[in-house]
């Protein structure tokens, strides 16, 4: 009868580790996958304002402006495509 107390409370005590050991991990996973969803959200938004950059930087107007101060190009005029012809 001892032996099988023992036993007993033996299998109780490791059933108990297991209980707890689950919970844990459960709690770890869970606090994991909230990070990971605000994550996935910093990332959309991010995702969200480069496109909204990029569609900003495509621009007619900025187009020109990048070529005029940083390529130095310049509008083209009539005189100036007359003389190009004649050379």
């Amino acid at each position: 009868m001892a032996k099988l107390n023992l036993i007993l409370i033996l299998a109780v005590l490791a059933s108990g580790v297991v209980l707890v050991h689950s919970a844990y991990e459960s709690r770890r996973l869970f606090a994991e996958r909230d990070k990971a969803k605000a994550e996935g959200l910093r990332l959309a938004a991010d995702a969200e304002r480069l496109a909204a950059e990029r569609h900003a930087q495509a621009t007619n107007l900025r187009v020109e402006q990048v070529a005029r101060e940083r390529l130095g190009m310049r509008v083209i005029s009539p005189a100036v495509v007359a003389s190009g012809v004649a050379q």
